[in-house]
């Protein structure tokens, strides 16, 4: 018999346990918050937080086409043992220990140092560069956890809020700080349009540029201090962990949309923007969601959305893409089948004994019947027989033609035996452009081919 153990609950058990739910906000302050009313200081911490998200969405794509993405990760992890060196420097000469432009510039420092060694380690080892990135994250990250506990084991009464640093805390910022975050922010994104067209260059064709004359290392180096400038900026309000995802996911969200630079740029700004505005006011409306990890998961939404919803390169219009070549080839064999049957009509049966023979399903059999009578190739379609429109037959003897050709051609140039061709032509009798017609033509008439004749109509 299993032991029963009794639970003995307080009367006062309850209040012994701190809540920690969020209550919803009302609308009233959903709108304060939204329109930038809820209070001056968090009116400006989520103005910064866009404004950061605004530049990091737009530097991020440059990092993202000159394949530096992981090299900022490298770069924000490698900005922790500079924050704990400025801080102790800062005690030593009687400095205030925690002032935010001495400890980011602390970060800058060894994250540029960081950047530097990963450089090296590539240009002096064979290692790989996500082995070099791996290396330098790890260790330099390790060194500011070290540097950390040193800190608190020393210094505790004033190391207070130096972890924050690590996933940011948002809600402790003051408006000197949203200030100096936001100008950063401003000037790397002035700094970014300006020198677009020499970045564009070197990230395209970084080969080009030299034997133009560019300095590619020059703008290279350039490039990557506006994403250290970034990176600092954003520590105190998302962490040296998060901020990294500022910097790829917006730009790589915004890749689904256009192949356009200017365009990338711009939506790429806007993905984080609104990631930052939409991180921070959350963050405000519910205190204990912290705002580094709101403004990414926001960002990642919008990654997720893009990826699917995207008009060119999402997994629905890939999707529908690929459904629709597959239904207009399906579609052109019927339609070869029926001429080349010499007929104009095809019974219930014969659909079906030729749908089971190429392996359609019901439903595929219905998308083909709807696009072909779209295409008004499919006339009115009684219980026992479909109708092919004169279109449809002049459709399918094309294909019929172009099956011919390209058969002819691969057995008389490509040596191919008449027994191995079929599979191969019914994939490329769909595809044969008029040009390429016209060259099949020209090859196999020069080599005393016999092919059929143009096919000006069919009745």
């Amino acid at each position: 018999m299993p032991l029963r153990i009794p639970i003995l609950f307080h009367a006062n058990m309850q209040h012994s346990i701190q809540e920690v739910t969020d209550e919803w906000p009302r609308m009233s302050e959903i709108i304060e918050t939204v329109t930038f009313r809820a209070g001056y200081n968090t009116g400006m911490v989520i103005g910064g937080t866009a404004l950061l998200g605004l530049a990091a969405g737009i530097i991020g794509v440059f990092a993202l086409l000159r394949k530096r993405s992981l090299m900022t990760d490298a770069l924000s992890h490698a900005t922790l043992p500079g924050i704990t060196l400025a801080f102790l420097f800062a005690g030593t000469f009687g400095l205030e220990s925690k002032s935010l432009p001495v400890l980011l510039v602390g970060a800058s420092v060894t994250g540029v140092l960081g950047v530097i060694c990963v450089q090296l380690i590539l240009h002096h080892t064979r290692l790989r560069e996500d082995a070099a990135i791996g290396i330098v994250l790890s260790v330099f990250f390790g060194a500011g956890i070290v540097g950390l506990s040193y800190i608190q084991a020393n210094a505790p009464g004033d190391s207070g809020g130096l972890n924050h640093f690590i996933y940011g805390q948002a809600a402790t910022m003051r408006v000197g700080d949203v200030v100096l975050m936001g100008s950063i922010a401003l000037v790397a994104i002035m700094a970014t349009l300006l020198f677009m067209k020499e970045f564009a260059i070197v990230c395209f064709n970084d080969a080009f540029a030299r034997v133009d004359g560019w300095p590619v290392g020059l703008v290279d180096l350039f490039m990557m201090a506006l994403v250290v400038l970034v990176t600092v900026a954003g520590l105190q309000a998302v962490g040296l962990i998060l901020v990294v995802s500022m910097l790829i996911i917006p730009p790589v969200a915004a890749r689904f949309w256009t192949d356009r630079l200017s365009v990338l740029v711009l939506i790429s700004g806007i993905i984080g923007a609104t990631s930052g505005y939409l991180g921070a006011t959350v963050s405000a409306l519910f205190p204990r969601k912290p705002a580094g990890a709101v403004i990414v998961l926001t960002a990642g939404c919008i990654f997720v959305l893009s990826m699917f919803l995207a008009p060119k390169r999402g997994v629905f219009a890939h999707a529908i893409r690929r459904v629709s070549v597959r239904v207009k080839v399906a579609g052109d064999h019927l339609l070869e089948h029926v001429y080349e049957s010499r007929q104009s009509t095809l019974t219930s049966d014969d659909f079906a004994n030729f749908a089971r023979m190429q392996g359609w399903s019901p439903l595929f059999q219905l998308l083909i019947r709807f696009a072909l009578r779209r295409e008004n190739m499919l006339g009115s379609k009684t219980r026992r027989e479909i109708r092919v429109t004169e279109a449809g037959l002049e459709r399918g003897a094309r294909v019929s033609r172009n099956h011919a050709l390209w058969e002819q051609y691969l057995v008389s140039h490509a040596d191919i035996a008449p027994s191995h061709v079929d599979w191969s032509v019914d994939m490329v009798e769909h595809v044969l452009s008029d040009e390429l017609i016209h060259e099949l033509e020209t090859a196999l008439r020069n080599q005393g081919v016999d092919f059929p004749p143009s096919l000006e109509g069919v009745g």
